[in-house]
């Protein structure tokens, strides 16, 4: 039995039903989040540095989103990213301001009036969605799927995504499994020291997507939303329909376009053969279920 909601107010508001975008890093959350940020009656954040620390920790350190203080924690931290005032966006990254068309300075949210929606979309927030759930029990989630290929070459010319694979990232206090890097135990430890970035890249996409999967399973449809990103790329409008739909509020599609994102398929340019040829043998089954394969 879920446990009750808990009552969480924000800016005189209290905060039912959020949504959280979510998704593997460059698998076009950010896309998503873009057009809810601009739309009516929404305030949704993106790597406001509250909810960040919470979200590695747990990301880094399963042991902790499993503690039963973690759906508190979570839930202050983006209390704290949800509040609007003239200092509320203090820190906040320059993505978050550019998907909320924010000029100048002071909050990044378009209307004067407390939104009626909240959410976030910040990077790797994926990692802490049953904790989200825990603390959000009417929660809505939104998940994008891209193409694994797609995925590595993006975060190969990511330096954010690249420092993540440094050594001390499975020093001999990490724990395992560690679903953020795609490592199941420590036996394999070296093994993923030895091994090229694309391969470490691919472990992080195939881990995230077997997370996505396990959400699929678990949660109803009236709670969940799964989307490719390269349905999103081609066809803005429908896929903000079917967001518009699935959360029952009208969202404006026109904030998708001019954005320009990576079409699909420039792998083909941006992987060297060595690179792709390692990405498609580390995540050929999921690959092959998506259909990409």
């Amino acid at each position: 039995m879920r446990p009750p909601t808990h009552i969480l107010v924000v800016n005189g508001v209290k905060v039912r039903r959020p949504v959280f975008v979510l998704g593997a890093p460059h698998s076009g959350a950010e896309l998503l989040a873009r057009a809810l940020k601009r739309s009516a009656g929404f305030h949704v954040t993106m790597g406001r540095p509250a909810v960040t620390r919470v979200v590695y920790a747990f990301a880094r350190r399963p042991s902790i989103a499993r503690s039963g203080g973690a759906p508190s924690v979570i839930r202050d931290a983006l209390a704290e990213a949800w509040r609007i005032g003239p200092d509320a966006c203090a820190g906040c990254p320059a993505a978050c301001r550019e998907a909320g068309g924010a000029v100048g300075e002071g909050p990044c949210v378009r209307e004067a009036a407390a939104p009626d929606t909240y959410g976030d979309a910040g990077p790797d927030l994926l990692y802490s969605a049953p904790v989200l759930l825990q603390a959000f029990p009417d929660a809505r989630f939104v998940q994008v799927i891209r193409d694994g290929r797609d995925v590595v070459a993006d975060m190969l010319a990511d330096p954010a995504c690249m420092a993540w694979f440094r050594p001390h990232m499975l020093s001999e206090d990490a724990e395992f499994p560690s679903p953020f890097l795609g490592v199941r135990s420590a036996d394999h430890r070296d093994r993923w020291l030895a091994m090229p970035a694309a391969g470490k890249c691919a472990l992080r996409w195939r881990s995230a997507v077997r997370l996505s999967a396990a959400l699929r399973r678990e949660l109803p449809r009236e709670q969940l939303l799964t989307l490719r990103y390269e349905d999103v790329v081609a066809d803005p409008a429908e896929a903000v329909e079917a967001v518009s739909a699935f959360l029952g509020a009208s969202l404006s599609s026109v904030a998708l376009y001019g954005t320009a994102p990576p079409q699909a398929g420039s792998w083909r340019a941006r992987l060297s053969a060595t690179d792709l040829a390692l990405v498609e043998k580390v995540a050929r089954e999921e690959l092959t279920r998506l259909g990409y394969l």
